[in-house]
């Protein structure tokens, strides 16, 4: 027998994804955002209100990062998500955040989260929030490469939200090999 819920954003896992970009003045801003992920080779798509200072200065500036949230900065993720910066400029430096300047694009990387994606802005629509980033680059810290130089995310830890009882998981074990195992069944 099954529950049923209604019409619900509930989807496993919804990553956590922390955006960044500079304001007008240059101070680097970020906010959490859970609905998101990636919608074509090159692209990812959010789901954003216009109202985030963070929308305003992608609209500004046309790019953005995204990093994944990981296990080790919880408390500094969460906190980007319910704070707002129209009413604290500074909270990504209340955050413990360090920027560093992207390579690729206009926008800060976060110095304490190892993963993140360096994008330009393809289209927002202010209707329905829908933003979409051209991914340029991907960049890792190497403390979370394993032996042959590819993300690992057993050291990574990244975090994705539970929408059913407002948690935060950590992603757990590898179970199977992709586009592999299934091969067994042809």
């Amino acid at each position: 027998m099954r529950k049923n819920f209604g019409a619900k954003p509930y989807t496993y896992p919804q990553p956590v994804l922390i955006i960044a970009t500079y304001g007008e003045d240059g101070t680097p801003d970020a906010m959490n955002a859970a609905w998101g992920g990636i919608s074509d080779n090159t692209q990812i798509s959010m789901c954003l209100s216009a109202g985030h200072m963070t929308v305003k200065n992608i609209l500004a500036r046309k790019a953005f990062t995204v990093s994944m949230a990981d296990a080790a900065h919880v408390v500094e993720c969460d906190y980007v998500g319910v704070e707002s910066a129209n009413d604290v400029p500074d909270k990504f430096e209340k955050a413990g955040f360090h920027a560093v300047k992207s390579e690729f694009v206009d926008a800060p990387l976060i110095e304490e989260l190892p993963m993140a994606l360096d994008c330009r802005l393809v289209s927002f629509d202010e209707e329905t929030g829908r933003l979409v980033g051209e991914i340029v680059n991907v960049n890792a810290d190497e403390r979370i490469l394993d032996e042959q130089g590819n993300i690992d995310p057993a050291k990574l830890e990244p975090i994705t939200f539970d929408p059913v009882n407002s948690a935060y998981l950590k992603l757990g074990e590898k179970v199977g090999n992709a586009f592999k195992d299934g091969l067994a069944l042809k």
